[in-house]
């Protein structure tokens, strides 16, 4: 028994102390952030891009969307990419093989008619069986092809994509207006120095989307998307900003992401992961050390990216346990860069807080609560170290999301209501009692996927958020 109390003793310190090192971290992202969005929040809003829409100036953009069985919200993302504010670009969807109406539903609503298109095959694909393109939108064209994957179909778009610039979009995104004049910026005034730039992504559920268009910004009503919605606030504004300004970001969203084209085909296109988006990212890092040159990914708090949400439990757990899956394997993939001094800030610092932070955090997690509660049934002494280890874990957790809502309401303000704001408050403070435990078991689940290489890609159920 005694071996036991000492054992649990033990783990539980390690747990404490690895949660105030997390903490103390992600304050300083948090500092760094403020600071950051502080020097910029009184910048205009439209006149320094406005130079972006000179087409002599402007970079043209090929974008990427790749579909898979989004029938429910493809046709109002597309309109979304079509109402763009952006002087010359392309939108490529690639039909990857879909059993749903997502093809017809395209063909309908656009007038698709079947073109001859030559497509470059500088990265394998599976083939494509058909190219269509819109009569009332000559800039848009449509791939059908076998299914062969996210990453596949991706890379049968950089194929057939014309412009130097590609954009990921997931098929049930729906862009601001002005959202590729911001992400854009950095990349035409860096020189080539910047070769892959992020924008933020927020959740749809519970907004108004109307032919395509954000109308108005609103909550949903379920908890698990509110949690989501806070998820999403402190993991681009915390972490992503803050990795960001000092070029350790190693994820750019697959749901809005812009990648300079001749840096991809190089560094081989897309894998065949659960994480893609960020295996591809940590590639391009990669071949920039090797290749001895000073390039940048980063992260532009302003552009925005609309996208659906998981609202039930099961659909949620397989997300997560997808994306935990995937951040291992694309870690695992280049576990040789890990503390090499080769490659600089990147194996050094950006590599280590994803291992020890992002990948263990649910499995630390996991072990506090476990200890928290057996802590509690084993006197006194024992329940004073379980209400710090929960104290710390309120800290870790639940105020950090607080701090991000109220970040987002003093920069940006998309919420307008005064009752959106009070609700992701509220949640925000609950989220250490129900959510982070969940997700925190369901991305160890995700490890146990990837350790026994399971390959299942798990469906989501769209409802799809443009009407």
């Amino acid at each position: 028994m005694e071996g036991g109390q000492a054992f649990l003793s033990a783990i539980g310190h390690v747990v404490l102390i690895y949660m105030a090192v997390v903490l103390a971290f992600y304050t300083f992202l948090l500092v760094v952030a403020f600071i950051h969005l502080r020097r910029t929040r009184r910048l205009d809003d439209w006149e320094p891009y406005e130079e972006l829409l000179d087409a002599s100036y402007a970079k043209p953009i090929s974008i990427l969307v790749p579909a898979y069985n989004e029938e429910a919200g493809i046709v109002g993302s597309v309109r979304s990419l079509l109402a763009i504010e952006y002087p010359e670009y392309e939108v490529i969807v690639i039909n990857d093989g879909s059993t749903d109406k997502t093809l017809k539903r395209l063909i309908d609503h656009f007038h698709l008619k079947p073109v001859y298109r030559v497509i470059r095959r500088q990265l394998a694909a599976k083939e494509i069986k058909a190219v269509y393109q819109s009569p009332d939108y000559p800039h848009l064209f449509v791939l059908d092809k076998e299914n062969g994957g996210k990453a596949d179909a991706l890379n049968a778009g950089i194929n057939a994509a014309r412009y130097p610039y590609i954009c990921s979009i997931d098929g049930d995104s729906v862009l601001e207006r002005r959202a590729f004049l911001k992400v854009m910026k950095p990349m035409l005034e860096s020189d080539g120095e910047v070769i892959a730039s992020g924008g933020t992504v927020r959740i749809a559920n519970g907004c108004r989307i109307e032919r395509g268009e954000i109308v108005k910004v609103g909550l949903s009503r379920r908890p698990l998307v509110i949690m989501q919605t806070i998820e999403y606030l402190r993991a681009f504004l915390l972490g992503r900003l803050g990795l960001s300004r000092h070029n350790l970001l190693l994820i750019v969203s697959g749901a809005f992401g812009v990648f300079f084209k001749p840096w991809v085909i190089e560094a081989g296109g897309y894998t065949d992961t659960a994480g893609e988006d960020m295996e591809l990212v940590v590639r391009l890092h990669r071949l920039a050390r090797e290749k001895n040159e000073e390039k940048k990914i980063i992260y532009i708090p302003d552009p925005v990216c609309w996208t659906e949400a998981p609202e039930t439990y099961g659909d949620l757990r397989r997300q997560r346990r997808r994306w935990h899956r995937g951040l291992l394997e694309s870690l695992w993939m280049h576990r040789s860069m890990l503390f090499n001094p080769k490659y600089g800030s990147i194996g050094l610092l950006s590599l280590p807080y994803f291992w020890f932070i992002e990948l263990l955090g649910p499995i630390v997690e996991l072990m506090g609560y476990i200890v928290v509660v057996f802590s509690l049934f084993l006197g006194n002494l024992y329940v004073e170290f379980a209400l710090l280890l929960l104290t710390v874990s309120v800290l870790y957790g639940s105020l950090l999301s607080a701090a991000a809502v109220l970040l987002e309401e003093w920069t940006e303000r998309k919420f307008p209501s005064i009752s959106d704001l009070v609700k992701l408050f509220f949640f925000a403070l609950t989220e250490t009692f129900w959510y982070r435990p969940l997700t925190a078991w369901w991305r160890c689940e995700g490890v146990i996927d990837a350790v026994r290489r399971k390959k299942q890609w798990g469906s989501i159920k769209r409802k799809g958020v443009s009407v």
